[in-house]
């Protein structure tokens, strides 16, 4: 049986190869191209919107119809303390049953509550039912938690890709913040009080739905997770401090700049103003995430906290040395640069720390700081504010950083000494 003659020998051209497909330059590209990512992506986005929008819905809905802001702040703390207290219990649901049978759930909730507060808003019904209705709305699960759990399972092998994604989803939170209580205001002024928390609710319930149906890249249930609790993770309660002072910097931060755009004759700048620092926060995040940083990333908190510090006497300098509003919006929209990058290295080590099978709740912990934080930085720039001068706020967002770079630099140092001092007794080193 004859056989077959070589291309080469007969002279024939060998057909050529196809070469392999290349992957997409940008980092951002190669991230959505995985499948499935886009389509959650995209529920998500829907999902957080709302995140911006019901605190500022809820107060002009509130303070509208019962002339009282101390009440629509009450009521709002309240739903804040709720979500707090809620949001690591959902998150424990959620690693232990799956994204979609207790986010959906517990979303209808939500949504339920918030009706529940129109009605009895529309209705004139008595003040404290306002202050259950709000915290029946408290069960709003954290989606953002959800999506950089999905990508952790996602990129698991791919450190460098992981990044990326971690510095998308904070650029989403920021771009979520900005544009909420814009969309909010527009809402409540254009159409009516409650249009604000009704279509909050309507996002909400939509975004978490599609979030939920893409079942390929949950990541699967642990039905059995491990007996650590992530509070009681080694290195996550410092972590968990570090979150609360950054809140308070946060928080310190929105209140500071509305009374100082109010004492200027300005209080309608102080949201442009507030939107510029979420934006340069943006920015900085989706940049971040094209950047390959070195070293571990214990090691790089500090120093981007230390960053973000020094930005924060930005606006304290803007305020004391010209009183200008349109020189303090510059100087936010420069000191929000360091937000995304210290957040994103915050979280990258929230989620090292995190036992495996907890991811959600761990991340649902450092939620929950913020949240803590940014109440307290709330409460304390609001009293610097009143007793000695809206000026003088602004030293309260730089200590609150000055506290989180003195709690991560203990935390290195303590961890890099421990580390030392088990590699020298082991006779190895690194």
């Amino acid at each position: 049986m004859p056989q077959p003659t070589p291309a080469a020998a007969t002279g024939e051209r060998t057909p050529p190869s196809r070469p392999p497909r290349r992957r997409p330059h940008n980092p951002y590209r190669r991230l959505l191209a995985v499948p499935g990512a886009l389509a959650f992506t995209a529920g998500n986005l829907i999902a957080r919107l709302p995140m911006g929008m019901f605190g500022v819905s809820a107060v002009v809905m509130i303070a509208g119809a019962r002339g009282s802001y101390a009440l629509a702040g009450s009521v709002t703390a309240t739903g804040l303390a709720t979500t707090a207290a809620a949001g690591p219990w959902i998150a424990r649901l959620v690693d232990r049953y799956g994204q979609a049978r207790v986010a959906v759930p517990a979303t209808v909730s939500a949504v339920l509550g918030s009706l529940a507060l129109v009605l009895c808003v529309r209705e004139g019904a008595p003040d404290w039912t306002l202050f259950v209705a709000y915290a029946a709305a408290a069960t709003i699960p954290n989606t953002g938690g959800m999506s950089r759990a999905r990508w952790a399972h996602l990129l698991r092998s791919d450190p460098e890709a992981l990044h990326t994604a971690n510095s998308f989803e904070q650029a989403v939170d920021e771009l979520c913040f900005m544009l909420g209580p814009v969309l909010a205001a527009f809402l409540t002024g254009s159409f009516f009080p409650e249009a604000g928390t009704l279509a909050g609710a309507a996002l909400l319930m939509t975004g978490v739905l599609l979030f939920a149906a893409q079942r390929s890249t949950e990541p699967p249930p642990r039905p059995r997770t491990p007996a650590k609790a992530p509070l009681r993770a080694p290195g996550m309660p410092a972590q968990l401090a570090v979150c609360l002072a950054m809140g308070a910097v946060f928080g310190a931060m929105e209140v500071v700049t509305v009374a100082f755009a109010d004492a200027q004759g300005h209080r309608s700048a102080a949201g442009v103003a507030l939107g510029l620092q979420a934006a340069g926060s943006c920015v900085a995040g989706l940049v971040y995430g094209v950047l390959r940083p070195s070293g571990p990333v214990e090691r790089r908190l500090p120093w981007c906290v230390a960053a973000m510090t020094a930005m924060m006497t930005l606006p304290l300098l803007a305020a004391a040395l010209t009183g200008s509003v349109l020189v303090l919006a510059g100087a936010l929209l420069v000191a929000g640069t360091a937000t995304a990058p210290t957040m994103v290295t915050n979280m990258a080590l929230v989620q090292q720390r995190t036992p495996e099978g907890r991811l959600n709740e761990g991340m649902t912990l450092a939620v929950t700081g913020l949240f803590g934080g940014i109440a307290c930085g709330s409460a304390v720039g609001g009293w610097t504010v009143e007793h000695l001068s809206p000026t003088a706020g602004y030293a309260v967002p730089v200590t609150a950083a000055a506290v989180a770079l003195l709690i991560s630099s203990a935390g290195a140092a303590l961890r890099s000494g421990g580390r030392t001092g088990t590699e020298v007794s082991d006779g190895r080193a690194r």
